[in-house]
C-alpha cells in the first residue's frame, strides 16, 4: 500500500508512520512541524514540510490518513478562525487533492469533543453538540467528508477517537492530561487538576488506534467511536500515574477550564461489528508502557 500520513510528524501520526512502514508500505509524510517534531519521523518514510491549506497532492496514492489538525480546545476559544482555517479549510483541501487522485481518506475526529456531555457511552448517532470552537470546527469537517462520499461517490472514513495517550505524546499541548502527569511527576513537580477531579474520560492508547485507523482503509464510508468504552476519573488516572512515578503526592486543584465537558465516554461496537478492532491495551498497562518510554529519556 502506499499511503501519506498528514500531521505524520506528531504523537498518533508518527505512530501511525512506523506500523505502515513495518506492514512494508510506502509512506509520505506531510507536515508543517507546527506541533509536529521532525525528529520523530521514521527515516524510512519521504518528508515533506507544507502546509496543508497551501494545498498537497496525492497522485499514486491508496489511501490518506489526514491527522493534521489544530488540537488545543483553549487555543480554538482564543482564536477560533485559525482553528478553522487548520480544521475545516485543510479538511477541504485534503479533500480536493483525494478526488483528483482517487485516494481514499481516513479522517481522524474527535469523540469527547463532538458530543459533548455524556450521560452513557455516545454512539455514533449521539446527539453532537460541541462546547468548543474545536469541536465545532471538527464536526464541520466530518460533515464535508459525509458531503464528499455523497456527492462523488467516495468511500472516505471518520475515526472519531477518545482521549488517547501512549508514546510521544507532548506533555505541552491540552488533552495530553497522561503526558502532563507523568512528566511532571518524573521532575517532581506539583501536578494539577482542573476541576473536582472526578470527570471521566475514556482513555485509549495510542497502539489501539493505530490498529483502528489501519482497519478502516478499504472500508467503503462510514463514521467510527475509536476508545475503550470505559470511564475512568481523572483523578483516578492521578493515582495510577503517582504510582507508577512513586510519587505519594496530592494534587493542586483549580478551576475547570472553559470548554471541557464533565463526562465523555464512547461506545466502540459499531467498530468492533464493521471493522473487526477492539481495543486491546488495559489503562494500566497502556500507562506502564508510556512510564516506561519517558523514563527511557524521552524529551
Amino acid at each position: 500500500m502506499r499511503a501519506a500520513v498528514t500531521g505524520g510528524a506528531g504523537f498518533i501520526g508518527s505512530n501511525l508512520v512506523d506500523a505502515l512502514l513495518g506492514r512494508g508500505d510506502e509512506v509520505v509524510v506531510i507536515d508543517d512541524l507546527s506541533f509536529g517534531n521532525r525528529a520523530q519521523v521514521n527515516r524510512s518514510a519521504r518528508f515533506l514540510e507544507r502546509d496543508i491549506r497551501d494545498g498537497v497532492e496525492f497522485d499514486g496514492l491508496d489511501v490518506v490518513f489526514h491527522l493534521a489538525a489544530q488540537t488545543d480546545v483553549s487555543t480554538s476559544l482564543l482564536r477560533p478562525a485559525d482553528d478553522a482555517s487548520v480544521n475545516v479549510l485543510g479538511t477541504v483541501r485534503v479533500l480536493e487533492a483525494a478526488l483528483r487522485a482517487g485516494t481514499q481518506v481516513v479522517f481522524t475526529s474527535t469523540g469527547g469533543a463532538i458530543y459533548g456531555e455524556c450521560a452513557g457511552p455516545a454512539t455514533e448517532t449521539s446527539l453532537r453538540e460541541p462546547l468548543s470552537p474545536y469541536g465545532i470546527a471538527k464536526l464541520c469537517a466530518e460533515e464535508y467528508v459525509g458531503g464528499w462520499n455523497r456527492i462523488h461517490g467516495s468511500g472516505h472514513v471518520v475515526v472519531r477517537l477518545a482521549n488517547v495517550y501512549g508514546p510521544r505524546q507532548a506533555s505541552s499541548l491540552e488533552g495530553g492530561v497522561v503526558a502532563v502527569f507523568l512528566d511532571r511527576l518524573a521532575r517532581g513537580m506539583e501536578t494539577v487538576i482542573f476541576g473536582d477531579g472526578l470527570q471521566t474520560r475514556d482513555f485509549v492508547y495510542v497502539g489501539d488506534v493505530v490498529a483502528a485507523l489501519l482497519a478502516a482503509v478499504g472500508h467503503d464510508g462510514g463514521v467510527f467511536n475509536v476508545g475503550t468504552g470505559e470511564e475512568t476519573t481523572v483523578l483516578a488516572l492521578h493515582r495510577a500515574c503517582a504510582e507508577l512515578a512513586g510519587d505519594a503526592g496530592q494534587p493542586q486543584f483549580e478551576a475547570a477550564r472553559l470548554g471541557e465537558v464533565r463526562h465523555s465516554v464512547l461506545d466502540v461496537s459499531h467498530a468492533a461489528r464493521e471493522l473487526g478492532w477492539t481495543a486491546q491495551t488495559p489503562l494500566a498497562e497502556g500507562l506502564a508502557a508510556t512510564w516506561a518510554w519517558r523514563s527511557a529519556g524521552a524529551p
